[in-house]
């Protein structure tokens, strides 16, 4: 039986929308009156069959990590396939050569001016240490003009990036910290240092390390990097302020292996005016090794998954073709977004848009947009069908995402699905990211809404203007 609160957005979706077409609202969805029941019949059909968390459940808990390169990715895209199947959609794969890394032994402690072991996880693609472990004290910086200000006394020495992250709906204080993770190791090396560390990119003080990628630069020295638990920075941080000299030690066993074979799982939902023309939604089917993946980012792949079965089962038929891509390989190199592309290099003026889920399981918070002109409003006047379905009528600039975003310079208008991102930088990225952090009524709302703007996208006439010419080399990240 459907929970009280989906019964509740049921009758709330249903009322809006009936409103909407009798009051000639401006918006193509809500003034067609099949439209207004589809939208009603999504709703009910993923309150009875909570097919989102059910996927989710399979994914996280039959499958568990899915790190590319390693039995479990490929035990995923298995599942994914035969998934697909079960639900009577047309399936694929597409070959995508990954990176294969493993992570190995991790330790760390403090050898003065106290003895404390220390919570670390290497960063992904980290190089290992020495057997032995690598030494060196520390010396501390919060921002790369920091770091370079400091100049020669960062040779020999562990540099610890220092930055605190706070809570916010929209993950806004993640860039800056990613940044820091991401190009760390290659400005420290620049200057001498013999490894780097990191204060988690998290929000959360729960002594849980938080990993993530980084990447090395042709030319420059590679060094060992690793993510130490919040608290243990913090730790550290004050024993500096104090005017202590602290050394310490790490060891990392991670090791880089030969690329592996992998693939991206795509499915369709033919269109049945013009199957030639796509709007693909999606999200990546890897996850890091720490937890199992249930919000970064089996959410997003079993929301795509399930809403293509949704229109499956409701024999909804699109103008154009509605075509689910699960990415392989956002994690530690978006092979499988740039395969993609190329893969589709020659279709891409076809593809009207494209839809990425890869932010948690939150409530819909609403859609991200970055297209041409006018494209914000047609978008905004087609969500509001959905304002009783979490907040995602809400509609703002700015979409997209790793996976979908090589499709930008194609001028592929890129739309992200918005989840209330309040508590998913507690987990991102540890061991603690596991399905008791998905709220199964909240990832049902957001299958409903990727549904519903796949479909709305799928029959809007004219599509939506395409990104301009001068705007489609703005990288994503």
């Amino acid at each position: 039986m459907p929970s009280p609160r989906l019964r509740l957005a049921f009758s709330a979706a249903t009322a809006a929308i009936l409103m909407l077409s009798s009051s000639g609202g401006s918006t193509h969805a809500a003034a067609d009156p099949a439209m207004s029941g589809i939208l009603a019949r999504i709703i009910g059909e993923e309150a009875v069959s909570q097919g989102a968390y059910n996927k989710l459940a399979y994914l996280t808990d039959r499958i568990g990590a899915r790190l590319t390169g390693s039995p479990n990715a490929a035990a995923a895209v298995t599942w994914a396939t035969q998934e697909f199947h079960r639900d009577g959609l047309q399936v694929t794969t597409e070959k995508v050569m990954v990176p294969h890394w493993v992570r190995g032994e991790e330790a760390a402690s403090i050898l003065s001016p106290i003895s404390r072991r220390l919570v670390i996880t290497a960063l992904g693609m980290s190089i290992p240490t020495p057997e032995d472990g690598i030494e060196g004290e520390i010396i501390e910086a919060g921002s790369f003009d920091e770091l370079h200000a400091l100049g020669e006394k960062v040779r020999g020495k562990i540099v610890l990036y220092y930055r605190t992250m706070q809570r916010h709906p929209e993950g806004d204080d993640y860039g800056p910290g990613a940044n820091l993770r991401y190009r760390g190791a290659v400005e420290a090396a620049k200057l001498g240092a013999v490894a780097t560390l990191i204060r988690s990119v998290g929000t959360l003080s729960a002594r849980l390390p938080h990993t993530g990628t980084h990447a090395y630069e042709d030319g420059v020295d590679k060094i060992p990097a690793a993510a130490l638990a919040a608290e243990d920075a913090d730790l550290i941080h004050r024993l500096l302020a104090s005017g202590d000299k602290v050394r310490v030690k790490m060891l990392l066993g991670c090791r880089i292996l030969p690329d592996a074979e992998s693939a991206n799982v795509i499915a369709e939902l033919k269109g049945r005016l013009s199957p030639e023309q796509f709007v693909v939604i999606g999200g990546h089917l890897d996850s890091w090794d720490l937890g199992t993946g249930a919000i970064d980012d089996g959410a997003g792949v079993a929301v795509s998954m399930e809403a293509l079965r949704i229109l499956k089962k409701l024999k909804v038929r699109p103008q154009r073709t509605i075509r689910a891509v699960l990415f392989m390989n956002e994690e530690n190199g978006n092979r499988g977004g740039k395969a993609y592309a190329d893969a589709h290099q020659n279709e891409l003026t076809r593809h009207v848009a494209a839809i990425e889920s890869d932010g948690g399981a939150g409530s819909p918070l609403g859609f991200g947009l970055t297209a041409g002109d006018g494209a914000l409003a047609r978008v905004a006047a087609l969500a509001q069908a959905l304002r009783s379905v979490g907040s995602a009528q809400d509609v703002k600039a700015g979409g997209g995402g790793v996976d979908i975003g090589p499709m930008r310079l194609a001028g592929v208008p890129l739309l992200s699905l918005r989840q209330d991102m309040t508590y998913y930088f507690d987990y991102h990225h540890t061991a603690a990211d596991t399905l008791d952090k998905v709220d199964r009524r909240d990832l049902a709302d957001n299958a409903v809404a990727m549904a519903y703007m796949a479909l709305a996208l799928a029959n809007l006439e004219p599509p939506l203007a395409r990104i301009p010419e001068d705007q489609r080399h703005e990288a994503e990240r």
